[in-house]
């Protein structure tokens, strides 16, 4: 990274984990060295975590809070207090706040690690404070509007009750009770609503379905996710499959895109790993599908696998927000196949740098991967060129610079 000496502005970056996890951290970390190479002093603060990287500022973090480990139960009822409010968290935002003085707070992921508890911090302190938004954990308790496999959007009009109800987190009892008092305590303190002085929207969707649970538009930024084009590659040459990148998890759409690989004759490589995995395997090999699994690959690997590809398929069954996927994929100069569900159809043009097909419904899905194998290897290259010249411009990393110094500038903070 360059040296640059330093602008005087001081950005404070939080997320509850500190390596890259996924999108958000993705995001996360490309926004710091973004801020960075401006000039900024950007100083994080996260959980601590195994697979952190390395900070000079990990000394601030906070404890780790990991949900699928064994522990004894004074340890879960400390930690369902940390999800809830997290003290130790405002306690150690307080000493760096002292320490650091930023000039503007910008959050990414903080419930069930960090907590919220840390935005009274800070608006005590008088430091604005903008977060980003990943999901929809602002609206649905337990973030994903996602049910039994559906869409669900119950918990609308503040009947958050149905958290517990129908047992969303984990089909839980006890976690989705959790959940449900974190959410009544964290809406009467207002902690998101009054604390957070602007919301930052990367999917139009999303920012339209906080506008339908009552969330006051003007308080909310669309800001789109960003790649810079120049770190990646576009001269590959096309292998005979399509891939999905990503993690391997029921809302994913995988089950579908198995079923529609079997019943188009195409052929599949997966990239991730998950909950689901096992399954998705069984499911391939009962239908005879030509899947290959290949485990979790980054950087490098997975940019060839991508590259390589006839398309990056993305058969989401739930409301995604604006996958980073998305942008990588025409960054290296690939087409994508994506369900017309959340926020994919922003991102992809039909017929110009990719093609649609209906959410959950095999036979569509189907007939998508059998449209864009019957293209032309130059058509399909022509449509990756197409999304890479789009993204170049209004995803592009100059873009949300301009866009995020613009929405700090209203702070004073630019």
């Amino acid at each position: 990274m360059k040296a640059f000496e330093s602008t005087g502005k001081r950005l404070l970056a939080i997320n509850n984990y500190f390596y890259r996890r996924g999108g958000a951290e993705t995001v996360f970390f490309d926004h710091m060295a973004m801020f960075g190479e401006i000039g900024w002093d950007v100083v994080p603060f996260a959980m601590r975590h195994d697979s952190n990287e390395a900070s000079p500022w990990s000394e601030y973090f906070v404890s780790e809070i990991e949900y699928g480990r064994q522990t004894g139960l004074l340890r879960k009822v400390s930690q369902a207090a940390s999800v809830i409010y997290s003290v130790e968290a405002q306690r150690n935002i307080a000493r760096l706040i002292e320490r650091v003085r930023p000039s503007i707070a910008h959050a990414h992921n903080v419930y069930h690690h960090l907590s919220p508890a840390i935005f009274s911090t800070l608006k005590s302190a008088g430091i604005p404070v903008v977060m980003t938004v990943h999901d929809l954990k602002l609206a649905c308790p337990s973030y994903k509007m996602l049910r039994d496999g559906k869409v669900c959007e119950d918990c609308s009009g503040g009947r958050i009750h149905n958290v517990l109800r129908h047992r969303c987190v984990k089909d839980s009892a006890s976690l989705s009770a959790v959940v449900l008092a974190e959410t009544m305590l964290h809406r009467l303190l207002g902690l998101y609503r009054e604390k957070v002085d602007r919301l930052v929207v990367p999917s139009r969707f999303y920012l339209e379905k906080l506008v339908e649970w009552n969330w006051p538009r003007e308080k909310m930024i669309h800001i789109p996710n960003f790649v810079d084009v120049e770190d990646y590659r576009g001269d590959w040459q096309e292998g005979g499959y399509f891939v999905f990148a990503g993690r391997l998890a029921p809302e994913k759409g995988l089950a579908t895109l198995i079923r529609a690989v079997a019943r188009s004759k195409q052929r599949l490589i997966v990239a991730g790993t998950g909950p689901e995995e096992a399954a998705l395997r069984q499911l391939a090999d009962e239908l005879n599908a030509n899947v290959t699994f290949a485990g979790y690959l980054s950087g490098q690997d997975l940019h060839r696998l991508i590259g390589e590809s006839l398309a990056l398929v993305l058969p989401s069954e739930w409301y995604e927000n604006a996958p980073v996927s998305i942008l990588e994929t025409y960054a290296l100069r690939r087409p994508v196949i994506g369900a017309a569900i959340g926020g994919i159809p922003e991102m992809v043009k039909e017929g110009e740098t990719g093609l649609m097909a209906t959410s959950g419904e095999v036979e569509d899905l189907a007939r998508a991967l059998n449209a864009m194998a019957a293209l032309t290897p130059a058509v399909r290259a022509q449509m990756g060129a197409a999304g890479r010249t789009w993204i170049a411009s209004e995803f592009s990393a100059a873009a949300y610079r301009a866009r995020t110094l613009d929405l700090y500038a209203t702070f004073g903070a630019a």
